[in-house]
């Protein structure tokens, strides 16, 4: 049975409106869900996601398995009783962050042996194993453990890759045991149309209870990634959630969701809140420029959040510039606020069937500052 309930489909694109039901509750989609790689989104407390509207956020099982350890979070009621969170988690199974580590990971059939980045530690990690630690971090949402695909990469490459990607989906559903806790199966394919096409259909013949677009947003330009999402998205069951990985920009979201994306998750508006980049309804704020050292006026005119409601541009720039704490908490309040009422203004437009004229007025108002 499919978590996902479709509610209102676009008349002029792919995109759609729906809603995905888990042990921990309901949340809209399209969804950006924030990035808690280490039991916490950084900067923020859970009270503050709550406040914005967060209705699941993701947790990182690599550096969760690494410290502090998936059995000492399972014995703390998993990570929701761990980090006081009573919404939706997704965990991803840590193949990013495997292959992000290059010449301290080396991956065979069995799994992945790694070294540990803390302090060189050997460790292996299994498909069955991704599952196991998964299941102990009690997340809603698990993820197959998948090898992730370079760019550039030739198709020999690729295909070697993605097949194993695919025999390890099939080992992560036989060991996936708690079928209260969701299951997504991990779309490789590299660049090319034809070769993720023939991966979706091998893990949808396997049986998920959603499928995930991986290995995208690796340097690729903006053009091969809607390409490859666009060949991607109709060889998946259109009655399933489809969750595109590690994905981006406010612009990336806009044209996900054009082409049939439900679920979003990116370290963006967090990692650039504690650089001083600030995302607005007319583009970027850079905060440490000298033109806001005595303006007045909030980050964003129009937006509704705590840092907006209560402080000027002036504040957040003396704060900034001054490497205060305060500094990386209020600006990472604005940034994932503002993403998540774009998610909350795409969902009405999809409603409203006027997508496409909102994705016109997003484009017309960026004048970055």
């Amino acid at each position: 049975m499919t978590p996902f309930t479709l509610h209102t489909r676009s008349s002029e694109c792919a995109a759609r409106r729906g809603e995905v039901r888990t042990r921990h509750g309901i949340f809209q989609t399209p969804v950006f869900m924030p990035v808690g790689t280490q039991a916490t989104v950084k900067a923020v407390t859970p009270e503050n996601l709550l406040e914005m509207g967060a209705g699941i956020i993701l947790g990182n099982t690599y550096h969760l398995f690494i410290r502090p350890g998936h059995e000492l979070i399972r014995r703390f009621g998993g990570l929701h009783g761990f980090m006081n969170w009573p919404g939706s988690i997704l965990t991803d199974s840590g193949g990013f962050q495997i292959f992000s580590l290059k010449d301290l990971a080396t991956i065979t059939e069995e799994g992945a042996a790694f070294r540990s980045h803390l302090d060189g530690a050997k460790l292996f990690l299994s498909p069955e194993g991704a599952v196991q630690v998964q299941e102990s971090l009690g997340s809603d949402i698990m993820m197959c453990l998948d090898t992730c695909i370079p760019y550039p990469a030739d198709r020999r490459q690729a295909q070697a890759s993605t097949d194993l990607t695919t025999r390890w989906a099939g080992r992560c559903r036989q060991a996936h045991s708690n079928r209260e806790q969701l299951l997504f199966g991990i779309v490789q394919g590299g660049m090319y149309a034809d070769m993720r096409q023939s991966a979706a259909a091998a893990l949808v013949d396997i049986g998920f209870d959603g499928y995930a677009i991986g290995g995208l947003s690796v340097g690729e330009s903006k053009t091969l990634m809607h390409e490859m999402t666009e060949a991607t998205v109709p060889a998946l069951p259109a009655d399933y959630p489809v969750y595109l990985m590690g994905v981006g920009t406010p612009a990336d979201l806009v044209e996900g969701v054009w082409r049939g994306i439900d679920m979003f998750d990116c370290v963006m508006p967090t990692r650039n809140a504690r650089n001083g980049t600030l995302f607005t309804s007319h583009g970027k704020v850079v905060i440490k420029n000298a033109r806001y050292r005595d303006d007045p006026a909030p980050l964003d005119a129009t937006c509704t959040c705590y840092t907006c409601r209560n402080y000027s541009r002036a504040y957040l720039r003396h704060l900034f510039v001054s490497r205060e704490i305060l500094s990386y908490h209020l600006n990472t309040i604005h940034n994932l606020h503002y993403y998540i009422n774009l998610m909350d203004q795409i969902r009405t437009a999809i409603e409203a069937d006027c997508y496409a004229r909102f994705r016109n007025d997003f484009y017309s108002r960026l004048t970055d500052q």
